[in-house]
């Protein structure tokens, strides 16, 4: 019996000792959280709506407490009496947990380490990312703090890290890492001469640093040249890409960087780059198809924003919050509304962007303006009074007016969407359609007149009225349908009158031959041509202010109530096509009515009638320089001085470009925001305030709830995601791959980094050296661990494929600009020019023929502009380049975190074939003709050194040397034709060298398409 009774008990101890070791390693962080986050998340997490059985076990004291079952799900240290262990061990289907058809069956040893998790006592602990990061001390004696980690985990894992990279492979690394471009046989020997601190300094210091490192930046932030969707016409936003690469050269500190891109224009006094940096979050698709809601689609501009910020800046998920609470991270629906909130209140707005000098004659301008009206002030001391006695005459003689709210609006091709705003005011945005139709049932009886106001809005150029800047209205139509009648009866309209109309002048008519329209007097609205417009256009800057036109019915109308009014604008058409930017269309406008007789508009400005309307102590700053502009203009003894400053006006320079960005909507007008319920536009429920996820940091006291708080709480020195999301990109363009895999998403369902201690040091580095992104850098390339070789042994590959325990380099194809870059540059054909407009590529002709609309402008750039930096090349959303696609570079559709490194024969075929790179294997040919010596051996070593960076071997040296001399003999027996393949077949040959034959040049061509798709050319090394 004792002997019974000892065996079992020597099987129990042992048990037991197993279960306790295995108990130690149960770490929640690294070995429970992603269990319960993979199998169990979903239906047990966060998410209430989505919770089954009332059980929550991403709680501990939720998981204590159990579910609807009465049943813990969990009793500390006693696996056996859980209820998850028991789930989880089930055999039965209708009990075992996760059930069957989710298909995510936990394997044992999950099960093992649930198990001795619990028998530990279950502790649980906040999961890591939302805990700012704290520097660990690095240990060991490797003198930099990334060794000292990166060492001691190999050490754990039986790895050794690999040796020093040599230096031809290290000065590539760099080059290509740091400035996207390869190192010249010079920069070679200034390396080898200079060492790696220097060359690391100078390359930082370098232009092309910015124009590489914008890259990853403008694929977060969803860049293109063009709209998306159906017409995907184009936009400009080249202004907001040339802000980020100046940006990055100047080593912005990276809050900074943040900052001013999601507020720049709420700083105090913003500058113009300020304002062109909240391009940002402006750079989503815009939809201008018909038929769509635009409520809807500018809710998707919202949702579009808040997962561009939480792939960028949060790395988080955010978008799974907006139809329900996030299933594995907490962040609540609600919450998700509340950030939303601070970006529903803008304008989605679009100003002129000057150069420097002109923004410096502006300033100019602007200060004689002011100076001329401050002597109007000295030589006039009771100027408000005379103001104020001007504008109680003027206000006395307006007429009533009453606005009439539109129950139908559209265009005649129904494709511009009007919308009511404030006030009654009609926005027309959309695509741009040349006659605009609104209907209502006002009072009509005893009308007299109609006014159509032009008015500005936020949504509009330069905050409008027109669309694309200046306007013109062609016709003003009006019709009543009475009751019970299926007639429009039109109305006669006479004696039109305006606050402003420009001189008569003529412009081309678009598709008619000699023909011109004639622009300028108000009476265009009434005379029913089409070759006619009203158009009250000030000059530069000006015309960005409201005008509003008079004009009398022949008679009072006398019509019953219910009768059906129908008011039709034209805009003039000036261009060939009027589906186009730069046509002069309105963008806003009201429509009222008056009982006056014979109503006509006041010869003053409509902006200071619309000031006149306003209490005196509600009126703004524009509001009461629009009054002193209008009075000043009716003194005569001010006429040289109204003149003077006319003329300033008149040196105002024309506008570089235009740039999309964010405005916020003043306090009277903010915007509501809703919480939605599923995420659906039109299923608005409660009102949501502005707010921000409680399990992050706190929203500063101080704060003000708006963009701008927003974004210094997103970039605060306490929060636990900004400086880790940031560091982990900058790693992940220099490795291949993040510290955490994912880049996007760093919630609980991220892998664990295998180096967390890397990342957190360097996080709060980051943070204490100012957010300097160039500093960053130079600490990580500075590192053995990113100098080391990338050579591999077949074990190590084995143990480490992907190199996440970093024991050797990083090496990988380099991203799609890159690969251009680097054959350009090999060839000598690379412009280096910074900025300016997007530089058309080469396509096929039958990718231009299969766009919905067209692309009349695609005309390839030629000269020294065709050989531009890829960040530059024009990115059209619905034709994503050819030759950037082959080698994975997103079309700007969404925000892109990790851009996929594929390796397909498209690549191949288009490092081959494509139009650039057939050029550059010719420019290299030439190049190495007329650089390198008289023989095929000193040709095939400069080829090598310019393609790869290094000298090559005596075998490649003689392989590449057989390779022409047999290129060579079939272009003289006629295989190959050598005028083809030296230049095209079309064009004539450079001047050769002497000696130097069209053969010779033909054969290096061939023997240069080789060198320009070797591996090596299109890696690090």
């Amino acid at each position: 019996m004792s002997r019974l009774r000892c065996r079992p008990s020597v099987g129990i101890a042992f048990l037991l000792v197993g279960f306790e070791a295995a108990a130690a390693a149960a770490d929640f962080q690294h070995d429970v959280r992603p269990i319960l986050a993979e199998h169990c998340g979903h239906c047990h997490g966060p998410d209430e709506a989505a919770r089954q059985g009332g059980l929550r076990l991403d709680d501990r004291s939720a998981a204590l407490a159990g579910g609807d079952s009465g049943s813990p799900a969990i009793m500390p240290q006693d696996p056996g009496r859980s209820e998850l262990i028991r789930r989880v061990t089930s055999t039965d289907e209708n009990v075992v947990m996760p059930p069957p058809d989710a298909k995510k069956p936990l394997s044992p040893e999950q099960i093992r380490t649930l198990e001795a998790w619990i028998a530990a006592g279950a502790e649980y602990s906040s999961h890591w990312v939302f805990v700012p990061p704290r520097a660990p001390t690095p240990t060991g004696d490797a003198p930099h703090p990334i060794d000292a980690f990166v060492r001691n985990r190999l050490e754990g894992s039986g790895l050794e890290p690999a040796p020093p990279a040599d230096a031809a492979t290290l000065c590539r690394r760099l080059h290509l890492d740091l400035v996207g471009l390869p190192p010249s046989p010079d920069d070679l020997t200034s390396f080898a001469r200079d060492g790696c601190e220097e060359t690391v300094d100078r390359l930082l210091a370098s232009e092309a640093y910015g124009e590489h490192w914008a890259r990853p930046w403008l694929d977060l932030a969803r860049y293109s040249d063009t709209n998306g969707y159906e017409k995907d016409l184009k936009r400009e936003m080249w202004a907001w890409r040339d802000w980020v690469i100046a940006a990055l050269n100047r080593d912005l500190p990276y809050d900074t960087f943040v900052i001013q891109q999601i507020a720049g224009d709420l700083l105090p006094s913003p500058t113009q780059d300020q304002i062109v940096a909240t391009g940002f979050l402006r750079n989503s698709m815009l939809n201008e198809e018909g038929a769509i809601i635009p409520e809807e689609f500018r809710m998707v501009e919202m949702f579009d924003r808040m997962d561009c910020l939480g792939r960028a800046v949060l790395g988080l998920s955010t978008q799974c919050a907006q139809c329900h609470s996030h299933k594995f991270d907490p962040l609540s629906q609600d919450e998700y509304y509340g950030m939303v909130a601070f970006l529903n209140n803008s304008y989605e707005a679009k100003s002129f962007v000057y150069e420097p000098a002109q923004l410096d004659e502006l300033a100019t301008i602007r200060r004689e303006v002011t100076a001329a009206e401050s002597g109007i002030r000295e030589l006039r001391p009771g100027w408000e009074d005379e103001l104020a006695t001007w504008e109680r005459g003027v206000v006395a003689a307006l007429p009533s007016w009453t606005p009439v709210v539109m129950d139908e609006m559209h265009s005649a091709g129904l494709l511009t969407h009007p919308t009511h705003v404030e006030n009654a005011a009609i926005l027309m945005l959309g695509h741009r359609d040349q006659s605009m139709i609104f209907e209502s049932v006002p009072a009509l009886r005893g009308a007299t007149g109609i006014q159509v106001e032009a008015l500005c809005h936020g949504d509009l150029l330069m905050g409008g009225p027109g669309r694309d800047g200046s306007w013109a209205l062609s016709d003003l139509k009006v019709e009543v349908r009475r009751p019970g009648s299926d007639t429009w009866e039109a109305v006669k309209l006479v004696h039109p009158s305006a606050d402003f109309e420009s001189p008569e002048h003529t412009a081309p008519k678009p598709n008619a031959k000699d023909a011109r329209l004639t622009l300028g007097p108000v009476a265009a609205l009434t005379d029913e041509s089409g070759d006619t417009a009203w158009e009250a256009d000030r000059g530069e800057l000006l015309r960005h202010q409201p005008a509003a036109a008079v004009v009398q019915f022949e008679k009072p109308l006398d019509l019953p109530t219910g009768t059906r009014l129908r008011v039709s604008l034209q805009n003039l058409n000036l261009r060939p096509d009027f589906n186009h930017e730069n046509t002069a269309v309105l963008g806003c406008c009201r429509i009222s009515l008056t009982k006056a007789p014979a109503p006509v508009a006041p010869a003053v400005d409509h902006a200071a009638v619309l000031a006149m309307r306003t209490p005196p102590a509600q009126r703004t700053p524009a509001d009461k320089a629009a009054l002193f502009t209008a009075w000043r203009r009716t003194v005569p003894e001010l006429a040289s001085v109204n003149a003077e400053i006319a003329a300033l006006w008149g040196r105002v320079p024309r506008h570089l470009t235009t740039v999309m960005h964010l405005a916020e909507r003043p306090p009277e007008m903010r915007r509501v925001t809703r919480f939605l319920d599923r995420g659906g536009w039109n299923q608005p429920r409660h009102e949501v305030t502005p707010r921000v996820p409680a399990a992050l940091h706190a929203f500063p006291a101080d704060a003000p709830l708006n963009r701008l708080g927003f974004a210094r709480w997103l970039v605060a020195h306490d929060s636990p995601l900004a400086a880790r999301v940031a560091v982990n990109r900058i790693w992940q363009a220099m490795f291949g791959a993040g510290l955490v895999e994912t880049p996007d998403d760093f919630g609980t369902r991220a892998p664990t980094p295998e180096h967390r201690d890397v990342l957190d040091w360097l996080a709060v580095d980051f943070v204490n050296s100012g957010w300097s992104q160039k500093r960053l850098i130079r600490t990580i390339v500075m590192s053995q661990t990113y100098q080391q070789s990338s050579r591999v042994s077949a074990e190590a590959l084995a143990r480490d494929p992907l190199n996440r325990l970093l024991a050797r380099g990083p090496r990988g194809r380099v991203d799609a600009e890159v690969v251009r870059d680097v054959t350009l540059s090999a060839a000598g054909l690379l412009t280096n020019h910074l900025g300016g407009p997007g530089v058309i590529p080469p396509v096929p002709q039958n990718v231009l023929d299969y766009n919905f609309f067209y692309p009349d402008y695609w005309r390839p750039a030629a000269g020294a502009d065709r050989y531009r930096r890829g960040v530059y090349l024009f990115r059209k959303r619905s034709m994503p380049d050819p030759v950037l696609t082959s080698f994975d570079a997103p079309n700007g559709d969404i925000s892109c975190a990790r851009r996929p490194r594929s390796n397909t024969p498209l690549a191949a075929l288009t490092s081959w074939n494509e139009p650039v790179f057939v050029e550059a294997a010719r420019a290299l040919a030439i190049r190495l003709l007329r650089e390198a010596g008289p023989d095929d051996a000193s040709r095939a070593r400069l080829g090598f050194v310019l393609c790869t960076s290094r000298e090559p071997t005596a075998a490649e040296t003689a392989a590449l040397a057989d390779f022409v001399r047999m290129q060579r003999q079939r272009l003289a027996d006629g295989w190959l034709s050598t005028q083809v393949v030296a230049s095209g077949g079309g064009e004539s040959l450079p001047p050769l060298p002497p000696g130097v034959t069209p053969q010779d040049a033909a054969a290096w061509v061939l023997a240069s398409r080789v060198l320009l798709n070797l591996d090596e050319t299109l890696t690090k090394n």
